[in-house]
């Protein structure tokens, strides 16, 4: 399912009256991962939400890539989650064993997380539609935020990217098994282990790769801590066959609609192909974090986290948010 368009909800979002409190840690100004909320001088609340149609065909597997996707946004916060009530949207006329198997999946993957699912609500809905409000937990002064990278900074993405894509072509029938179970595999791991080598060694900012790509992450990272991003297109790791599948249109309305969010605030060297272009706007589900660190914090990541990689650097605000080479 695709998200509203980033731009557009930016849009509704700044028409808003201003909120005032002097608990709120993180609001929605600055789009990060989840809402944070004082509740005494050592705890705070970290709160999210989220919720797709199905990107798997098997039912357990689908509400298993859903609870991680939800319990992502409380870790790039440096937060740990508690609890969590689902969100379902299912035909009433359904098969209600596929929808015990979607409840089933995603609660073994909060279970194994040490979150309990301590309700939830759901509506009749022609379209399937599944995922999970979580609530976390984190010290006011530990909190990791999307708007803190600083110059000097390089820049770690913990997965490859690619599942937009791929979801694609499964749906189209055009992704081979072990592609499909490439996506499946990035798709229910789980960032937790991550973030806690993150907090462990210390980083400036931090968001999960979702729906708006990791340009329109990396956007909101660099327009919330006035810095330029550089990424060097070489060095992203990419799942495999996604290159293929994009030339050959498996592509989702998210590419299209990140690409706008971001406008002229990109600058992509000609010799960027297309294809990768494209798959730097993939919208992802489950996907990697995105930090900013200094180079002695993210080399001795990278040799603790098995997939990750430095794929740029932070320098000071330019013409351009974002620049790739």
């Amino acid at each position: 399912m695709a998200k509203l368009a980033p731009g557009d909800l930016a849009q509704v979002l700044s028409r808003l009256p201003a909120q005032s409190s002097e608990n709120v840690i993180v609001g929605f100004d600055t789009a990060d991962d989840a809402g944070v909320f004082r509740l005494s001088d050592t705890v705070a609340l970290v709160q999210t939400l989220d919720f797709f149609t199905p990107v798997a065909d098997d039912p357990e597997m689908y509400g298993r890539i859903a609870a991680i996707n939800s319990l992502n946004d409380v870790y790039a916060m440096g937060g740990t989650p508690m609890s969590a009530l689902s969100i379902v949207c299912y035909p009433q006329k359904g098969d209600f064993d596929v929808l015990g198997e979607i409840l089933k999946g995603g609660q073994a993957a909060m279970a194994e997380a040490g979150v309990v699912v301590i309700g939830g609500h759901s509506v009749d809905d022609k379209e399937m539609k599944f995922g999970y409000a979580v609530t976390g937990t984190i010290h006011p002064d530990r909190v990791i935020r999307n708007s803190g990278a600083k110059p000097g900074d390089v820049l770690v993405l913990t997965k490859p990217i690619g599942t937009g894509a791929i979801n694609t072509a499964v749906k189209r029938g055009v992704a081979s098994r072990e592609t499909e179970a490439a996506a499946i595999r990035t798709m229910t791991t789980s960032v937790a282990a991550a973030a806690k080598v993150m907090t462990r060694l210390g980083a400036n900012a931090c968001t999960d790769i979702t729906g708006f790509g990791l340009i329109g992450h990396a956007f909101e990272m660099a327009k919330g801590s006035s810095v330029t991003l550089n990424i060097d297109s070489q060095r992203v790791p990419l799942l495999p066959e996604v290159l293929e599948l994009i030339s050959q249109g498996m592509l989702t309305r998210g590419d299209r609609n990140n690409r706008a969010y971001v406008g002229e605030t990109v600058r992509i060297a000609k010799d960027v192909s297309g294809s990768m272009q494209s798959a730097l706007f993939d919208p992802q589900t489950a996907g990697g974090l995105l930090i900013s660190m200094t180079r002695d914090n993210a080399e001795r990541f990278v040799e603790e986290v098995e997939g990750s990689a430095i794929i740029g650097d932070v320098t000071v605000g330019g013409k351009y948010c974002i620049e790739v080479s």
